[in-house]
């Protein structure tokens, strides 16, 4: 599969970086404290915002002083926080004007997280602070799309939540997942779905970027 896009949107956690660990045993020790139990604290939180998690999961605290209790526990927690495949060579060969980032997490541990990996923090990108809905909402993809001042049917969403892929899609832009914490049935809401970036190719153009991979699976639209 050949395509042409004009802007790229990663999801960071799961898309950039591992940091499944710590999110999992930050969401664990935010249970304990709170009387929620972890596994369910733990399955919640994937692909969505930690105050969203909050409101589901104990409505009746202050959803604000929460998201500042879990924020601190995340950004605490840096073991196993690493790269991933393939995430070097791509950003190394994309200008910063054909990419950003969109992600759940605060712009803090949004910030912590790259920094404890290795990866470049980019000078603008979306993050849970920034907008009033977050995925599987389509707002924080249209808000990605207009920081790159690119129309959302030419940008290329690269997730690995069904949460975010229904975002994307929502967003009317083309998604590309990986198998990084959902299954493939979860992902009906992409329109490619490969196993990691490590097989995926990006090419700046004068004006576009020309990606290449070998989908797994390709959903019809």
């Amino acid at each position: 599969m050949k395509l042409q896009v004009r802007g790229i949107l990663f999801d960071m956690d799961g898309v950039l970086v591992s940091s499944l660990g710590s999110v999992e045993r930050s969401w664990a020790k935010w249970g304990e404290m709170r009387g929620v139990d972890a596994a369910l604290a733990i399955k919640t939180a994937h692909g969505q915002r930690a105050i969203e998690t909050v409101r589901r999961l104990r409505p009746d605290l202050n959803d604000v002083e929460e998201l500042k209790v879990i924020e601190e526990i995340e950004i605490a927690d840096r073991d196993d926080i690493q790269v991933l495949d393939g995430v070097h060579r791509i950003l190394d060969s994309l200008p910063q004007k054909f990419w950003t980032v969109v992600t759940s997490a605060t712009g803090k541990l949004a910030r912590s997280r790259l920094g404890y990996a290795g990866l470049a923090v980019p000078e603008h990108f979306i993050t849970a602070d920034m907008v009033t809905h977050g995925k599987p909402n389509p707002e924080p993809y249209l808000k990605g799309s207009a920081l790159l001042g690119v129309d959302p049917e030419h940008c290329l969403v690269i997730e690995d939540s069904s949460a975010g892929a229904v975002a994307g899609h929502a967003a009317g832009c083309k998604v590309l997942a990986t198998l990084f914490s959902h299954t493939v049935e979860s992902l009906t809401a992409a329109d490619w779905i490969v196993q990691s970036l490590d097989g995926v190719t990006m090419r700046p153009l004068e004006d576009a970027v020309e990606v290449e991979f070998k989908p797994l699976f390709q959903n019809g639209r």
